[in-house]
This record gives C-alpha cells, structure tokens and sequence, in this order.
C-alpha cells in the first residue's frame, strides 16, 4: 500500500475561506453591482460584431482583395440586385424580359441611384455591359452587381441604410437582396434572434433539470444564478474587445452555451460537496472551507484546463476562431470566479436553509428520504453506480477493447472530410439572401463566384500584361477576361480566371495553384472563394501542431499537479480524444454528407467549414478534461485515504457518476438548444458539441476509465522520485475525506471492513 498523505491542517487554507465568508452579504451586494454594470457595459454588444473571420488576414489572397477594392471596386462586387422582369408590377404576357425598353429603363435608373449612394463603387449592370453572365438563361432576370466598401461594420451600415430604397417592387420589376453583404447580414441578425430563443428554452429546461438533481428550488437557483453572471460578463469583456479588434458574432453562442453549461457544472459540484458536509455534521462555515479545499481546487483546475484547451485558438490568424477563445477564456474564468467568491458566501448566508423547497417530496408520496447529497439519497442513487463499476471492473478488458472500438468505428466517416468555405447555403431556404443565390446557381449561365481573379502590380506594359494573359489562357478549362488596367494608377491591372464546377471545389482549389505557378515579369497576387480556402487551409496547418502541443502539454502538467501520477495524464490525453471521434464522425456523415438534412433543416453543402473542425476540438477536449478533472480528483482523493486503488475508483464513480451525467445532460440540453439555430455552422456546433459530452459523460467516464484503471493498476499512481518530489512541493492536495457511507454492493465485503478508516 502507498504512504496515505497527511491532509493539510485548517489553517492552510483557511486564509481563502475567511476572505470570501467574511462579509457575505457585502459579497453578494457587490456582484449585483458588478453584473449591472455588466449589463449596462455588454448592451448592444451583437450590433457591434462580424459575421465572417474565416479568411488568413496576412494571406495573399486578403491581400489581393483590399487593393482590388481600393483601385477596382467593380472587379469583386458584394451587393447584387436580382432584377426581376416577370413579377413587377408592369410585368405583362408580352414583355421582352430583361431586354424590354421599360424594364431596361427602370434597371438603368436604378443603377444610377445604386452608384450615387454613399459608401458604394465599382457598380455595374447587364443593361450597361450586357455580359451574358449577368443575364439569367431564360431572359426574365438580371443583376445589378456593386461593391459596398469599408470593413464589416461599416458595410453592414451601408446595406441597412439603402436596402430599403431597392427592395420590392420598382414599376414593371421587382429587386431582390444578394452577395456577401446580404448575406452576412442575414446571418448576423439570424443569429441574434435563434441566440434569444435558444436562452428562453435553455434556462427554463435547465432549472427543471436542476430541481430533480438537487431536490431543492434554492439548491437549483444557485448554480443558474452563476451560470447569467458569466454570461453578462462574458458579453461586457467581449463588447469591451470589440473596441480594439474584430469579435464574430458566433462567439455569443459559445458564451451562452458554456456560461450556462460550466457554471452549472462547478456549482453543481461545489453545492453538491457542500450539502455532503452538511449531512456530516459540519456548520455551514466549517462546510464552505471543506468545500473550497477540496471541491473548490478542483474546479480551479478545472478551469484552468478548460482555459488552456479553447486558448489555443489563439494561435490562429482567423478573428472567427480567436473570437471563440476570447468568448471562451472569460466565460470560463468568470464562470469559476463566480463560483469560488460568490457562491460560498450565498453558501454562508444559507446554510441548512439550501435544502429548502424540497419539490420532490411532491411526487414521493411522503416518502421518508433525504434531498440528494444526503447520505441515504446518495446511497440510494449510488447503488446502480456501484453495481455498474464493479461489473465494469470485473470484465475490464471486455469493456476497455469494444468501448475503444466502438469509439472508432463511429469516427469512420471522418476520414473522408472534405473542407470549404461559408456561404448563404447555411441560412435557412427561406431567408431572402439565400433564395436569391439559389437563383443565381439555377438560372444564369456559368458558375457565379466560381472564377478567381489575379492581381497584377509593377507591369511593364500591355505586351508584358498580353503575354501573361496568354500563359493564363493556356492552363486547361478556364477562360481568362481582361486585363483591366488602372488609369488612376498605372501599374495596376487584374484578370478575371472562369472555370466550370463549384466556387470552392477541388477542381477550383487546385486552379489556385495552377495559377500562381505561372510565370509573369510582375508581381501577382490571386484571389477568389477558392484562393482565400486554399490560404485559410494552409495557415490552420502551418499553426495546429502548435495548438496542439499547448493543449496537450498544458493537460499533461496540469493532471500531473493534480494526480502526482506519470500514467493518469497520458490516459487522460488518450481517452479525452477518444471521446472526440464519435463528434467528428457524426459532423461528417450528417452535415457533410447531408443525412438527417430534412430532419435538421439545413442544406448540404458537401463540405465542412474549414475552421470549425478546430473549433469543436478545443471546445470538447476542454469539456471533456472538466468532467475529467472532476472524477479524476475525487478517485485521488479516495487513494490518497486509503491506499486502496479498485476501492479508490470505485468510490470516484460512485461519488462523481450521477453528479458527472447530470451536468453532462444539462450541458447538452443547453448545447441542442443552440444546436436548433436556422443557421448551419451553429447548428453543427451546438449539436456536435452536445453528441461529444453526453458520450465523454455515458461512455469514456462510466465505462473507459473505470476499465483502463482496472487494468493499469497501482501503476497508475507511479511517478519517478524526482517528479514525485516535485509534486509534493508544487502539486494539489485536496486533503479531505468523502463524507459519508458508500452504497454497499450485494455480495461485497462493507466498505468499513475493506477500507481502512482514517483516525
């Protein structure tokens, strides 16, 4: 048996608990404080976001685009107004279409209008050019293309202030909203209305969910209490950044998801401890400090793990991904603020009393019993977790080979990912951006937004520009348009590469290189749907296996200063990641390949978005390590007290498993809720995120742990004498007993005569 550590004396950590029990009522007047104010700094905060982000900022194709836009505004226009000649008002049997003089005159004035409008160049139309591409194949519709200038913002008020004056009817036509502008727009405000209604179905569900794990109304308020303040305060933090760089509107769904789903989960565990020491005969004082040593440290590191894991996408240059570490790293860190400072001085202020309004008795028929965390109740509710670890543990290689195998088998269809890049297919059919470029896709000539267009700086003269073009006309499949030179800025000049297929296709992927292998005495620089993929794939490359290296490295030192252990750390890598596949194999077979589309309301593209892979991973590895963090602490915490390893996971489970898959279902409720969002990307998100926590929760912590800690052994605990000294000085100890009798298994030995009891 190892040596049984001698648990810290009070007084250790006796100095945080007198801080924040001191004056809990003056705690608690201050975080109202606080959150108000929070509310008042975090007001508009979604006005003030982008829908995009998903481009390489430092990449040439970003580039090629702002000087395109500041020297050929028309070369990449962002509006475009479907002119409809079969439905306007003047519309008769006998008109001509697009080419009917009164059409032709309507359109003409609208373009005019179009480029007088302030913060818009660069337009054109079929009336003024009459390029084939412009027109639809059946004659009854044309576009009106233009560029909106300035950044996100700034575009996003441009089309708010004129989009009046153009939509609907105009005399014989009518006009319809498209092009990146629209569209982008369309998802920004999409995306506020489904985050809305997404709150009012999740907190509502959640304080149900809580009421039956907790028994107590005042129990369950508590952990929803925490869970708003990190919201509002997360919404203050990122209304604040928004001053000084570009936030994506996304973020405001990972803020709601895991403001809710963390604080739930560390309040849940440092409320359920605390009822625990209650039950044990301790004042309420004396249970908030036995709390905060050993419930509240672990969720210190918990968080701390959880922090790590979603600032890693930092390393990125999209402002998409480093808006979720943003939204992320302060949510968490608020989350388990709230939970370590506030709550223990409600605690304080409560006492007994967070037993109150018992609403089971309701259906208990009167009933004798505990509310849950009392020692009957747990007992109760632990008995299927004992059965269950130990059949477990009984047959470890059974559970520890088809779990494992399992896992794989539903990661499969991962292996055939194919990556692209937004577009309105992610709005819902019916909004109005995307049935407009639907229409583009159905009925004009070619493929709109397929061709890709170089930028030519520094050139010599229209030989050296023909001589360019020539090469480019070479290259098998495309046709090439242009040059269009600059008169403002000799120098400056661009050509326009068409080819078949899809936008963002391999076929158009690999045109991208075609084109920038090929010679020119000028600089170039190339641009396009598929350019700007091609740029965002290779810096998600060039930065993942540093993101990975921080996520893995910071997991390995953090589980080593909890546990001491060598072994429990690289389990704990290995199964979290496991837990993963199941995520990835489903966001494959269902969004990729379009299964359950009908089901989901969304449309297929037939690709994932190149950054949302990584995004899910940094967001369910750190879930995954919360859950991990807590089970693995509280099995510590029973070796550590008794030297008994299979009684030491036994108790873990027994203790953690019911608390660990309750926060796991509140966690994916809040995540489906988000997940039934009208746009695409949040839908994956949110759906994907809660399929990986109700299986890290059911599957790798009730069945994968459990057997592989079986089969490892008291070789789990080892560490080489100078990291065990190393965790003496620097390492978590949480010190404190688990409370209370374990439910006993039929035919077992009590745990009184296997466990040695600590004098």
């Amino acid at each position: 048996m190892s040596e049984v550590k001698k648990p810290p004396s009070p007084g250790e950590s006796g100095r945080w608990t007198r801080i924040v029990t001191a004056r809990p009522r003056l705690s608690l007047l201050l975080a109202l404080v606080v959150t108000a104010l929070a509310v008042l700094a975090g007001g508009g905060v979604a006005d003030r976001m982008g829908s995009g982000g998903w481009e390489d900022p430092d990449a040439r194709s970003t580039y090629a685009s702002k000087v395109l836009e500041r020297e050929f505004p028309g070369s990449q226009p962002n509006l475009l107004l479907l002119v409809d000649a079969g439905t306007g008002a003047g519309a008769g049997s006998g008109s001509a279409g697009v080419d009917d003089p009164a059409v032709a005159a309507e359109a003409e004035r609208l373009t005019a209008q179009l480029a007088s409008e302030q913060g818009v160049a660069g337009v054109g139309s079929y009336w003024r050019t009459h390029l084939p591409a412009l027109r639809s194949e059946d004659g009854r519709q044309a576009l009106i293309a233009a560029r909106v200038l300035g950044d996100e913002k700034t575009r996003a008020a441009v089309l708010e202030r004129i989009a009046p004056r153009y939509r609907g009817e105009h005399g014989p036509v009518s006009v319809s909203l498209g092009g990146p502008v629209a569209v982008q727009r369309e998802v920004t405000t999409t995306i506020q209305e489904d985050l809305l209604r997404a709150e009012v179905i999740a907190l509502p569900v959640t304080l149900v969910l809580l009421i039956i794990v907790f028994g107590s109304a005042v129990a369950a308020l508590l952990p929803l209490g925490v869970g708003i303040v990190a919201i509002l305060g997360t919404n203050a933090v990122l209304r604040g950044l928004t001053e000084f760089t570009d936030v994506s509107v996304f973020a405001q769904n990972l803020t709601t998801a895991l403001g809710l789903g963390l604080a739930i989960d560390y309040a849940l565990f440092i409320v359920r401890r605390f009822r625990e020491e209650l039950a044990a005969g301790r004042d309420p004082l004396a249970a908030v400090g036995a709390t905060l040593r050993t419930a509240g440290r672990t969720v210190l590191f918990s968080a701390l793990t959880v922090a790590v894991s979603l600032s890693a996408m930092l390393f990125f240059p999209m402002y998409f991904l480093r808006s979720f570490a943003y939204a992320g790293v302060a949510v968490v860190l608020l989350a388990a603020a709230a939970a370590l400072i506030l709550l223990p001085a409600a605690l304080v202020l409560l006492g007994e009393r967070v037993n109150s309004l018992d609403l089971r008795r309701l259906w208990r028929r009167g009933r004798a019993g505990a509310a849950a965390g009392a020692p009957g109740a747990d007992a109760e509710a632990g008995r299927g977790w004992a059965r269950a670890t130990a059949l477990v543990m009984r047959r470890a290689p059974v559970f520890a080979i088809a779990t494992t195998a399992g896992l794989l088998l539903l990661g499969l269809p991962f292996l055939g990912v194919k990556f692209g890049t937004v577009d309105d297919r992610q709005l819902p059919k019916t909004a109005s951006s995307h049935l407009v470029q639907q229409q583009i896709r159905d009925g004009f000539p070619g493929s709109p937004g397929a061709g890709l267009t170089v930028l030519a700086e520094g050139a010599a003269g229209p030989a050296d520009l023909a001589a360019y073009r020539d090469r480019l006309a070479a290259l098998p499949g495309v046709r090439v348009d242009g040059p269009v030179s600059s008169e403002a800025r000799p120098g400056y000049a661009y050509f326009s590469v068409v080819t078949e297929g899809e936008a963002v296709g391999q076929q158009a992927q690999d045109l991208v290189g075609e084109v920038r292998g090929v010679d020119a005495p000028f600089d170039t620089s190339v641009t396009g749907q598929a350019a700007v993929l091609v740029d965002a794939q290779k810096a998600i490359a060039e930065k993942l296996p540093a993101a990975l290296a921080l996520v893995v490295l910071a997991t390995l030192l953090l589980v080593f200063l909890l546990t001491g252990s060598v072994l429990i750390p690289v389990q704990a890598v290995l199964l979290n990641a496991l837990s993963l596949t199941a995520m990835f194999g489903a966001v494959v077979w269902v969004f990729q390949e379009g299964n359950l589309s009908g089901l989901l309301s969304f449309t297929s593209t037939g690709d994932i978005e190149t950054t949302l892979p990584v995004l899910m991973f940094c967001i369910a590895f750190g879930l995954s390590m919360d859950y991990g963090v807590f089970l693995i602490s509280r099995i510590k915490e029973e070796y550590e007290r008794t030297g008994d390893h299979e009684g030491a996971v036994r108790t873990g489970l027994v203790r953690t498993g019911g608390l660990i898959t309750a926060a796991a279902v509140i966690l994916a409720v809040v995540m489906v809720a988000i997940g039934s969002s009208r746009v695409t990307n949040t839908k994956m998100l949110g759906l994907g995120i809660a399929l990986a926590v109700l299986m890290d929760a059911l599957v790798v912590r009730s069945l994968l742990v459990p057997a592989v800690m079986k089969l490892t052994g008291k070789a789990t605990w080892w560490a080489p004498g100078p990291l065990r000294r190393l965790h003496e000085r620097f390492g978590l100890s949480e010190g404190e007993s688990a409370p209370g009798p374990l439910p006993q298994v039929p035919g077992e030995t009590p745990e009184s005569d296997r466990i040695p009891a600590r004098h």
